[in-house]
């Protein structure tokens, strides 16, 4: 059988049923417990759930980044699992509701919300034009509409393209993509900037952007590589796809986790060798008590660990080395959310308990719900795109 046979006789196997009971089960019980961590301890709360909401960003932004990344690149080789990237990308939708707790906790927040404290700060009262809370509300919501925007003119041409086979809807989206990409380089920098430096309104960093950037791809493509493998592996994709499209995920995610090390140590050198004591408080924040230790297991966590796991040519192709390497990698971007947040909320010392699990257990719970109905109601790969035939019979 020939691929373009494959493509229009692709007939979408169902995930089971059980995936969505999972998933109800776990975004339930992380649910539950995000709310009763909210009575217990509302400020301990509100910064877990901004490490889920700059988390779930990452995901969710940075997939709707690799889709447009393809159109623009003319890629081939990502055509058949682009779909997936399209799913995850719908994520941003619910980045509103987790938007609303955070804003009725904006006080507990951020340092610069308190009128009384800025009055008497010539710092912050020197940045009030910019940190005040009605622009900042505005700024959200303008990173949403563009976020919103985007998301349904690429998504609907992608999806209409399945039952037209029309390829002037790839041009439209090569052109939306184009025009997206500078406005997704800006609005993913001031959102980190608004939603995690100014924690810290003293301090700031020229690199913070492409930092979260960094991080913001490879949580994507980590998200994307699980997804593919657990699919490939289980019988719902094409058959006869080769593996090396495994490589190419394998050394993209390779790739970016040196550039993540090489943008964190520009970074730190940068603030070591000003020693501007400005900049150094933030650092040396980070390396009292067992923030030490945190710091420490950063490097190892974050850089150290997915390196060598994906160092080799074979490890690159391996479909358990691909899965449990993701998964790590997931992990470490929220580890390294954790670090990126959490001293603003206690100077002296670490905190971890199950308050620290339950959001990310309701963020697991809703990935798996959003990707299971998605996948309900659409096509799993674009069977309408024309370059699915050459992303099927791609060999390197």
């Amino acid at each position: 059988m020939s691929s373009s046979e494959k493509v229009f006789n692709y007939k979408q196997k169902e995930l089971p049923l059980s995936l969505s009971k999972s998933g109800w089960t776990i975004f339930l019980v992380g649910l539950v417990l995000s709310v009763a961590a909210f009575f217990i301890d509302s400020t301990r709360s509100s910064f877990n759930l901004l490490i889920i909401f700059m988390f779930l960003m990452s995901i969710g932004v940075g997939s709707l980044f690799l889709v447009a990344l393809e159109y623009i690149g003319g890629a081939t080789w990502s055509t058949p699992y682009r779909r997936i990237s399209e799913f995850l990308s719908y994520i941003i939708i619910f980045l509103p509701l987790l938007v609303v707790p955070l804003f009725l906790n904006v006080h507990d927040l951020f340092h610069w919300t308190h009128q009384e404290v800025v009055e008497t700060d010539p710092v912050l009262k020197s940045k009030s034009s910019y940190l005040n809370v009605n622009f900042f509300l505005i700024r959200t919501v303008v990173y949403f509409a563009f976020w919103f925007l985007f998301l349904w003119l690429i998504t609907k041409n992608s999806k209409l393209q399945d039952s037209t086979k029309d390829q002037n809807l790839t041009t439209r989206n090569i052109k939306l993509s184009a025009v997206f990409m500078p406005f997704f380089a800006i609005t993913l920098t001031f959102a980190s900037i608004d939603w995690m430096m100014s924690l810290e309104p003293h301090w700031f960093s020229t690199i913070y952007g492409i930092y979260y950037f960094s991080g913001t791809v490879l949580a994507a493509l980590a998200a994307l590589t699980i997804v593919v493998v657990l699919l490939r592996e289980n019988g719902y994709m094409v058959p006869g796809l080769s593996n090396d499209t495994y490589y190419s995920l394998g050394a993209l995610l390779f790739a970016f986790t040196n550039f993540w090390a090489y943008i964190a140590f520009s970074q730190y050198m940068l603030i070591w060798y000003a020693n501007i004591p400005e900049e150094t408080v933030w650092m040396l924040q980070r390396w009292h008590g067992s923030w030490k230790i945190v710091s420490v297991g950063l490097v190892f966590i974050r850089f150290i660990v997915p390196y060598a796991a994906l160092l080799s040519q074979p490890s690159k192709s391996n479909p358990k080395r691909l899965l449990w390497a993701s998964i790590w990698i997931l992990f470490a971007h929220l580890f390294d959310l954790y670090w990126l947040i959490m001293p603003t909320f206690n100077h002296g010392a670490a905190v971890f308990s199950w308050i620290e699990l339950a959001f990310p257990t309701m963020a697991v719970g809703l990935v798996v719900l959003l990707f299971y109905y998605k996948s309900r109601r659409n096509n799993i790969i674009p069977i309408g795109d024309p370059k699915l035939k050459r992303g099927l019979d791609f060999r390197l």
